[in-house]
C-alpha cells in the first residue's frame, strides 16, 4: 500500500539519515500511573523535547537541506501558527539561509518571540479573515524565496515519519499509534512509518472536537472544509485536510478520535503532575483521547506522539488551573 502512495517507507528512511546528529533523538517516557489508568502499556515518544520544542523541526530539516545553494542564497518562506514557523527559522540558520514567516496575530507570544530568536523575519495576519497560503505565495513569489508549507510537501511529511519510526525502533511492537492532526502532515508520516514497519497496527488520529475536519473528510472520502476552529490546541487549528497528506491518511489512518478542550487540560495536568513533563495543548491530545475514553478498545502495547511543548508558563498556569 504504502509504495503506491507519494511518501514510502523509503523516504522515511532516508529522511532519518539526513536528520542524524542533527535532530534529538527523542525519549519515550512510561508512567506506571498511566499504565494502571488504561490496563495498558502506554509509550510517550516526547517530541517536545526535540530541537524548537516539537516534532516539526523533522520535516523543516529534510526538506530545507535538500535545497540547492542558489536557493538557499535566496532564502526561505514559511507560514505556520508556530511550530513550523520556529522549525524552518532554525534550519535556515543552520544551514546557512535566511527566513521569513509568516504568523497569525494571534499566534502564542512565546512562538513568535522564538522565531524571530533564530533570526526570521516575522509577517503577521489576522488567521480569521486572512489567506495564509496566499500571502505566503505571494510573499515568496515577490521575494523570489523558496515556499516550505508546514505539511504539503513529501519531504515535510517524510522527516515527521522518523518520529514515529525511532518509536517503533526503541520499543517494539505495537498494536495501535495516536497521533495529533492538523494539517495531516504528521500523521501522514507517522502511518507510512509505522504501517510500513508494523502492518497490523492501528493508526488512530486526534482532533480537537472543534477541528474536525480530517475525521469528517474521511468519512465523506473527500477533503471537507470546516469554519476556523476556535480551540485552545492552536497548532491544530486548520479548516480542510492538505490535499497531499490526505491522499495519504485516507488509506493508512483507521480511526480519529476528537477530544474537548477541557480533556485537554486534564492530559496536560496529569502529565505536569505525574511524569514531570510539559505539554502544549496541541502536543497532549493523544494523551487527551486515551484519558477521555475517546479510543474503543484500547490495546496492550500503545505509542503516542505528543508532539509538542511549546507553551509559554503563563497561558501553561492558566490552562492547568483548576477551580
Amino acid at each position: 500500500m504504502t509504495n503506491a502512495l507519494p511518501v514510502t517507507l523509503d523516504d522515511v528512511h532516508d529522511a532519518a539519515a539526513r536528520l542524524k546528529g542533527v535532530a534529538h533523538r527523542t525519549p519515550v517516557l512510561r508512567s506506571r500511573t498511566l499504565d494502571a489508568l488504561m490496563g495498558a502499556e502506554v509509550f510517550l515518544k516526547c517530541e517536545n523535547f526535540q530541537r524548537i520544542g516539537a516534532f516539526k523541526f523533522r520535516g523543516a530539516y529534510n526538506a530545507v537541506s535538500r535545497l540547492s545553494a542558489e536557493q538557499l542564497g535566496r532564502g526561505i518562506a514559511a507560514y505556520s501558527s508556530g511550530n513550523h514557523a520556529q522549525a524552518v527559522a532554525l534550519a535556515a540558520r543552520e544551514l546557512g539561509s535566511t527566513a521569513v514567516i509568516v504568523m497569525p496575530e494571534d499566534a502564542p507570544r512565546s512562538k513568535r518571540e522564538a522565531t524571530a530568536g533564530y533570526g526570521a523575519e516575522v509577517v503577521t495576519y489576522d488567521r480569521y479573515t486572512g489567506d495564509r497560503v496566499a500571502i505566503g505565495e505571494a510573499l515568496a513569489a515577490e521575494r523570489g524565496l523558496t515556499l516550505i508549507p508546514p505539511y504539503e510537501h513529501p519531504h515535510v511529511i517524510a522527516g515527521q515519519g522518523t518520529a514515529a519510526l525511532e518509536l517503533i525502533e526503541e520499543v517494539g511492537d505495537l498494536d495501535a499509534v495516536l497521533v495529533p492532526i492538523g494539517g495531516g502532515g504528521l500523521i501522514a508520516g507517522s502511518a507510512t512509518a509505522a504501517k510500513g514497519t508494523l502492518p497490523g497496527i492501528r493508526v488512530i488520529g486526534v482532533e480537537p472536537e472543534a477541528g474536525d475536519d480530517t475525521k469528517r473528510s474521511l468519512s465523506a472520502g473527500r477533503r471537507v472544509s470546516i469554519p476556523i476552529p476556535r480551540t485552545i490546541a492552536d497548532g491544530q487549528a486548520a479548516e480542510i485536510p492538505g490535499e497531499l497528506t490526505f491522499s495519504i491518511n485516507r488509506h493508512l489512518v483507521d480511526d480519529v478520535a476528537l477530544v474537548s478542550d477541557d480533556d485537554i487540560r486534564a492530559a496536560m495536568r496529569l502529565a505536569f503532575e505525574r511524569m514531570k513533563v510539559v505539554m502544549e495543548p496541541s502536543g497532549a491530545t493523544p494523551l487527551a483521547a486515551l484519558l477521555a475514553g475517546r479510543v474503543e478498545d484500547v490495546p496492550r502495547r500503545i505509542g503516542l506522539i505528543v508532539s509538542g511543548g511549546n507553551v509559554d508558563a503563563r497561558r501553561f498556569a492558566e490552562l492547568c488551573a483548576t477551580d
